[in-house]
């Protein structure tokens, strides 16, 4: 029986796992499945459009009539599918990654991700009834005409805790992890394979809309350092890598032409209001980047 056992215990497949000094465990190759990951980065990239983007424009566009003030709105129902479609779409990709991250890492940064939309969602939610009642965008909470003759006057200090929680801790608890988690996958995109350095059409196609999206997301939700530090990292990594003889794969090369696209974007609109007085009032500090939906209220809306 011995001889048996012998030969049936070398015919098995080897399982052993390699794993990287870093302690993360590089995966083998997936076979049958294209290396850029179009399906994923085409839905992330449409959903942040809808959700993300269009979510105020649905608070705008749609009769307040089947939405009244004291129920939510069209846009809170287009934030509640972002904060459940995002963190799944993020997860997904990160089982993609070519290296497999620290699975603690991730789950803290899925949980926090979702505590922090969450928080964004209902601040948002009031402040859309703000805008609806004459609230401005573009001015402080104490400067509102709506706000700044309430009384007693301590309710303006709720107000300024609800600004807090929507427009600073919100944005640091959501964003945070996002770009944290994008910049994990980012780490696993390297490769010594020039066929998986080369970014496909699709991906061409895609980077346009994926880039302008950032840039939304950058200046509307003022986190232009947060992002600044992210893509420094990510040069960062690729000048180490490339000592070491490795390039971006696809979707690395992806992730990271797009947020160099975004970088452009934001200095151009930086550039051009840079001598808006209004603008420079309400976002006063050594880096300067105006909210869209302030130009808004200030140029477009007080026009029409």
């Amino acid at each position: 029986m011995q001889p048996v056992r012998s030969r049936r215990s070398k015919d098995l497949p080897s399982t052993k796992k390699t794993s990287s000094p870093g302690g993360s465990k590089e995966k083998g190759p997936q076979q049958g499945r294209p290396h850029f990951h179009f399906d994923l980065w085409f839905c992330l990239t449409l959903q942040n459009w809808i959700l993300d983007f269009g979510r105020p424009i649905a608070m705008i566009i749609l009769p307040l009539e089947g939405f009244p003030l004291n129920k939510p709105s069209a846009g809170d129902y287009f934030h509640m599918a972002y904060n459940v479609i995002t963190p799944f779409l993020m997860l997904k990709l990160i089982e993609r990654s070519p290296r497999a991250p620290p699975r603690s890492a991730v789950y803290l940064c899925i949980i926090t991700f979702v505590m922090g939309a969450s928080i964004h969602l209902v601040g948002d939610s009031i402040n859309h009834r703000l805008i609806l009642s004459g609230y401005q965008l573009h001015l402080s909470v104490r400067e509102n005409p709506i706000i700044k003759d309430l009384k007693p006057a301590s309710l303006i200090d709720s107000f300024e805790l609800l600004y807090y929680y929507d427009e600073q801790l919100g944005h640091l608890m959501w964003y945070i992890p996002f770009f944290v988690i994008l910049f994990i996958y980012f780490t696993g995109c390297f490769t010594k394979s020039e066929e998986q350095k080369r970014l496909p059409a699709s991906g061409c196609v895609l980077l346009g809309p994926s880039a302008l999206y950032y840039w939304y997301l950058v200046t509307e939700g003022q986190i232009t350092e947060l992002f600044l530090l992210t893509f420094l990292a990510m040069v960062v990594t690729v000048i180490h890598q490339h000592c070491r003889g490795r390039s971006p794969d696809s979707n690395g090369l992806f992730l990271f032409c797009s947020f160099t696209v975004t970088l452009l974007l934001v200095a151009l609109w930086v550039v051009h209001l840079w001598n808006d007085p209004v603008l420079r009032n309400k976002y006063p500090g050594l880096i300067y980047v105006p909210e869209p939906w302030s130009y808004y209220t200030l140029h477009i809306k007080q026009n029409h």
